[in-house]
């Protein structure tokens, strides 16, 4: 899926998984984000900024109108596109929409929260790939799987 706000991919994840069972099929959901962990929230946010202002505008306005255009060719006359502003468009499958912006913490906990409404995996993009996921691997990974170790716990404590 193309990146979105919780609440946006919960209705996309309910509306295929009711077509999917339909059919007799299950369907597994990948999420596209743009990741971007620092020290602090203000951090993170002023690099997102500075991602923005640096973009090339002809070319995220380009590609602006050309898929709005194609969308308009769908059945729905949208198309995956149709909502996206020009900052969401800088990271092309609106990974910045995700809000996998922020403290690790904060990070990890939005995982967590796109994890409960049923995507299954994050196609993570970042602004230096070395290091950025190499910093990703050892600060957020563990946090997710500390908070989904908290939640099987608490899980099993309530099952008792």
């Amino acid at each position: 899926m193309n990146g979105n706000t919780i609440e946006g991919v919960r209705e996309q994840i309910q509306e295929v998984s009711e077509a999917a069972r339909q059919e007799g099929r299950k369907v597994k959901f990948g999420l596209n984000a743009f990741i971007l962990v620092r020290d602090t929230e203000v951090e993170a946010h002023a690099v997102l900024r500075e991602i923005i202002a640096q973009a090339d505008k002809e070319a995220v306005e380009g590609f602006g109108e050309a898929v709005k255009h194609a969308g308009a060719s769908t059945r729905e006359r949208q198309g995956m596109w149709a909502n996206s502003n020009f900052e969401d468009l800088v990271q092309y499958n609106d990974g910045f929409r995700t809000g996998l912006i922020g403290t690790a913490e904060q990070v990890a906990d939005r995982i967590r929260q796109y994890y409960e409404v049923g995507v299954d995996l994050i196609l993570g993009g970042f602004l230096h790939y070395s290091d950025d996921l190499a910093d990703f691997g050892r600060t957020v990974i563990p946090l997710v799987r500390e908070i989904e170790a908290r939640r099987r716990t608490t899980e099993e404590l309530i099952s008792v």
